[in-house]
């Protein structure tokens, strides 16, 4: 297969990819099929960055031409543009290919001369792709955001979307990592790298997790010896992080397949906890646990710069399921610690009603219920931090060391 073959079976796959997301609105991870090894981490790659810029290459495109092109040539135009502007790719070569890709095509092969003329026009003017502004959230989720957090923390939290993600470790006490910044809680950071080749991977010195979800484990303090129920478990990392403390954990989810991933981690890691697959609405233990986190599921809309595809995957009916879900979650969390013991809820929404608004509903319907507000700089956290009854993590936070996941956690206690 020559290069250029190569190039176009990769950009097709990212064209499949762009359609998995856009048009049969399933998660990118799901859709890479076709390919494999280098290939398809690369399309893989390039379909992520693609989807982060969209907005800022149709942008660009509204002033070049009178109407929408086909679908097919549209994600064509977007993939050249992010290539050439944003993966450096070679214009000259990037433009070939565009034009090859749709001629591929029976329904786009006579916009191919679209293709060719729109970018040949574009594709030396890096002045005006680095004026363009960070593409805008949804409106179902825009419109919430910028009333709990202003405007200009709405639009730094976008710009930071746009940044992406560096590579986040949790490694296991004592161990460190060549090359990475120690976070002021304890992560290791790196600008990026492919996981499985990093040192102390095969040894499972450490686990991939960003710094906001490696601080609801340290908001339980010292667990050594302790029974600990991590509900919601999957995909393990605060299992992993317990089970390294020392406690005796148990996770739970109801989720086969995804436990199937906890089981994994931990045997790559080295680290043991008893797996139960079940609905934590259901199940019952057979005694209290001296501390209980609770990960419920949410939008995950904290989570936007490492996967640029959720803003076109949820909408405003997801909230109102998930709150529902949380509710009832919580409740039911609180029943398995025992009396005094604390009980840890957080989400990776950036949604208050996903965050502080069940914290507050919980203390109204639970008598004696307590809340405490950790102290920001007691994990390296800036004042900003602060949030009723708990710690909110935005993305512009530590924007000068690669930004941070939204999240939001509190340590419920029930009286003793």
């Amino acid at each position: 297969m020559t290069d250029i073959s190569q190039s176009l079976a990769t950009r097709a796959g990212v064209l499949r990819l762009l359609a998995h997301v856009l048009r049969d609105g399933r998660m990118l991870g799901d859709g890479a099929s076709g390919l494999d090894g280098a290939a398809a981490a690369r399309a893989l790659r390039l379909a992520g960055l693609t989807l982060r810029h969209m907005g800022r290459a149709d942008a660009l495109l509204a002033g070049r031409m009178q109407r929408q092109p086909a679908t097919r040539v549209r994600d064509i135009l977007r993939l050249a543009l992010t290539e050439v502007f944003e993966d450096g790719a070679a214009p000259h070569g990037v433009v070939n290919d565009a034009v090859a890709l749709a001629r591929m095509s029976p329904r786009t092969a006579k916009q191919a001369g679209l293709v060719n003329a729109v970018l040949r026009g574009l594709v030396d003017d890096r002045a005006a792709w680095d004026a363009l502004p960070p593409p805008s959230l949804p409106p179902w989720l825009r419109k919430p955001l910028a009333k709990a957090w202003t405007r200009p923390r709405l639009e730094a939290i976008e710009a930071a979307h746009l940044r992406g993600a560096p590579l986040d470790l949790t490694p296991k006490p004592g161990v460190t990592v060549d090359g990475a910044e120690v976070l002021p809680t304890g992560t290791l950071r790196l600008p990026g790298g492919q996981v499985s080749a990093l040192p102390g991977y095969s040894e499972g010195d450490w686990w991939v997790q960003d710094a906001a979800a490696a601080l609801p484990v340290r908001l339980l303090g010292e667990v050594r010896g302790l029974r600990v129920l991590d509900l919601c478990a999957a995909p393990g990392g605060k299992t992993m992080q317990l089970a390294a403390a020392g406690a005796k954990v148990t996770a739970l989810d109801v989720s086969a397949r995804r436990l199937e991933r906890v089981a994994q981690n931990l045997a790559r890691t080295g680290l043991e906890a008893e797996i139960v697959e079940a609905d934590a609405l259901d199940w019952a233990p057979d005694a209290a646990f001296d501390a209980v986190l609770l990960d419920a599921p949410c939008t995950a809309t904290g989570t936007i710069r490492r996967h640029p595809d959720l803003p076109h995957l949820r909408d405003a009916r997801d909230v109102e399921a998930l709150t529902a879900l949380q509710y009832r979650l919580i409740d039911r969390a609180l029943t398995f610690a025992r009396p005094g013991a604390p009980v840890v809820f957080c989400t990776c929404s950036l949604l208050p009603v996903e965050g502080e608004h069940q914290v507050t509903a919980a203390l109204g319907r639970h008598p004696g219920l307590t809340a405490e507000a950790p102290e920001p700089a007691d994990f390296g956290l800036p004042p900003l931090a602060v949030s009723p009854h708990g710690l909110r993590l935005l993305p512009d936070l530590w924007a000068e060391r690669g930004g941070i996941d939204g999240f939001y956690m509190a340590v419920l206690r029930t009286p003793a």
